[in-house]
């Protein structure tokens, strides 16, 4: 499985030209892959800045570049049937010419549930959400016509061990999460023993990874020995900075393949 190096351009506290021209500035420093979010608020900064929508900044993000993988750290699976979410990412994997991901998670962020009005309810109730929806996803997938450009990958994220992890175990071709070494390895290794309970290799999942610093270039080499291939920066607006997606671009490429 190759190394891959990405960002999270966040759709928050910027002006939509400002982050047009960071997925394309991203793409020509040789981003892999470059995702957005999905929520409706700020998650930093003033809560109630400038910020866009998911679904409609991934369909932008598509047709805005032309080699990069694109999608969403991740979708909230509550704000969207599983059948329209399906379709949309269809839709926009055409716009892309077959570059989605569906980026897909069972959602946190209370302010985004109470202000649009969906039902925040309990973790549990989101995670058996997720579990219930990710084979309408891939039914749905499956039946359209026409259908996606290839084989659409479907990442899930989140770190929660006795449940998500059986997600990703169960329906994933990657795995996202935002966590220091220490943490991921625990982590790896908990995802590996559900992948063991139900016959599964885990090699077979991506293992995809942020942290909350800007660190991540500097501990690449103890992530990637741990068994990480996807590395993924994050940029803010108003002022979106590349620089970290430069130095894990550069050491991508030092790897020499």
């Amino acid at each position: 499985m190759r190394v891959r190096a990405g960002i999270q351009v966040q759709p928050q506290h910027a002006d939509f030209a400002s982050m047009r021209r960071a997925w394309q500035e991203a793409e020509e420093i040789g981003a892999d892959c470059i995702y957005t979010w999905d929520h409706f608020f700020p998650l930093r900064g003033e809560p109630e800045g400038r910020h866009f929508e998911g679904l409609a900044c991934l369909a932008a993000l598509a047709a805005s570049t032309e080699r990069a993988e694109v999608g969403a750290l991740v979708m909230c699976n509550s704000y969207r049937n599983p059948n329209l979410l399906a379709d949309a990412h269809r839709t926009i994997d055409h716009i892309s010419g077959g570059r989605v991901v569906l980026g897909i998670g069972a959602g946190w962020f209370q302010k985004d549930y109470d202000e649009y009005g969906y039902a925040f309810g309990t973790a549990a109730d989101r995670l058996q959400a997720l579990r219930r929806d990710l084979p309408v996803i891939r039914d749905r997938l499956a039946r359209l016509n026409p259908p996606p450009l290839r084989d659409m990958p479907i990442l899930v994220g989140g770190g929660g061990e006795r449940v998500t992890l059986r997600i990703v175990a169960e329906h994933a071709d990657a795995w996202h999460v935002f966590a220091d070494l220490d943490t991921y390895r625990h982590k790896a290794r908990v995802l590996a023993e559900h992948c063991a309970r139900i016959g599964r290799d885990p090699g077979e999942i991506e293992h995809s990874v942020s942290r909350f610093d800007r660190e991540l270039p500097r501990h690449a080499d103890a992530y990637l020995e741990a068994g990480v291939r996807q590395f993924v920066v994050s940029a803010s607006g108003p002022d979106y900075d590349l620089g970290p997606l430069r130095e894990m671009v550069a050491w991508r490429d030092a790897l020499g393949g």
